[in-house]
């Protein structure tokens, strides 16, 4: 579906008289104005797209990538256009996952083509704040690339801020000295950074060549709006390195932690085991009721049973005790 299409000149929004969808029309009249034509779209259908490519000359192996989604980020140049693809993220706190969708640009000298997939990075916001700032919307369909580029990449900040909040909350667990299991969490917060990593890593080699002006298409003027792109994405990438190299210690020292609690339980259950032995072996000895044995018939022998028992256990419990086992 169309979300919004509208053709611009000099950096303002000029009104047209013809239908949203009648693509052609849009773009003779951007010929006209000397300014260029925006198409928004949301999860298009095959056929909507075909006319759409129809009516801008859209390469057909792109137009096959943007109905089809699920692409890795990336920049393809051809003839007459650019294809420019984007993995949107957005991050879901109570289950500690990062969410992914994807923007398809098709970019020429007179269009841009937005294509969206899934419910992330709405453009809607997008498009009125580069409308504001005729400045940089002066720079044609240049400027609408930077303006989706520096809004999908600002969300990549975003995510990754949450993930260091929870990073930093899985660490503070593993290191408190209540017993805690944090292997799942652990896992979890890995495979959402992976996520985020698969979406920002390839992102950086388009942004650089836009950055250094290679990318036939993208104004060199526009160049330091792009160098700002790309160092935000090398910020959000280094972070995501960073954070993942502090799971793995996390991981390691919660499994070392496991180990110490396991040997301080051996060691308790050992100590255990001897404060209960000695006990059985003195009762096992007096249970056995020989006939010549000097304190069967002694009137004290009983008490002084229980006492060796009594005796031995609090023996036993005070070396326990100094050398840290109980």
């Amino acid at each position: 579906m169309i979300v919004d299409s509208a053709v611009y000149r000099q950096g303002t929004r000029v009104s047209v008289e013809c239908y949203s969808h009648d693509y052609a029309a849009l773009r003779a009249a951007a010929e006209r104005e000397q300014g260029f034509v925006w198409v928004g779209l949301y999860q298009p259908s095959h056929e909507e797209l075909s006319e759409i490519a129809e009516a801008f000359g859209l390469h057909p192996l792109a137009v096959e990538d943007a109905v089809t989604a699920h692409q890795r980020p990336k920049l393809e140049v051809y003839r007459r256009s650019l294809f420019l693809t984007l993995k949107t993220l957005w991050y879901v706190d109570e289950d500690d996952a990062v969410e992914t969708g994807e923007i398809n640009l098709f970019v020429g000298h007179d269009f841009v083509i937005t294509v969206r997939h899934g419910r992330g990075s709405e453009l809607s916001s997008a498009r009125r704040s580069l409308e504001s700032d005729e400045a940089v919307l002066t720079h044609g369909p240049s400027a609408v690339v930077y303006a989706v580029c520096d809004r999908v990449v600002d969300e990549y900040a975003a995510v990754v801020d949450e993930l260091q909040i929870d990073v930093d909350e899985v660490e503070e667990s593993v290191f408190s000295p209540a017993r805690t299991n944090d292997s799942v969490r652990i896992y979890t917060l890995k495979r959402e950074i992976s996520e985020v990593r698969r979406a920002v890593h390839p992102l950086r080699e388009p942004m650089r060549r836009f950055a250094a002006g290679e990318v036939p298409g993208i104004e060199h003027e526009a160049a330091p709006f792009f160098r700002d792109v790309l160092d935000h994405v090398n910020q959000a990438a280094d972070t995501i390195e960073s954070l993942d190299g502090l799971l793995s210690t996390a991981f390691d020292a919660h499994l070392a932690r496991i180990s110490v609690q396991q040997n301080d339980d051996m060691r308790k259950i050992s100590a255990g085991v001897g404060l209960v032995a000695a006990p059985t072996l003195i009762a096992g000895v007096y249970g056995m009721n020989f006939e010549h044995m000097p304190e069967l018939g002694w009137m004290f022998g009983y008490p002084m049973a229980l006492l060796m028992m009594a005796a031995t256990s609090l023996g036993l419990w005070m070396v326990f005790k100094r050398s840290g086992w109980l």
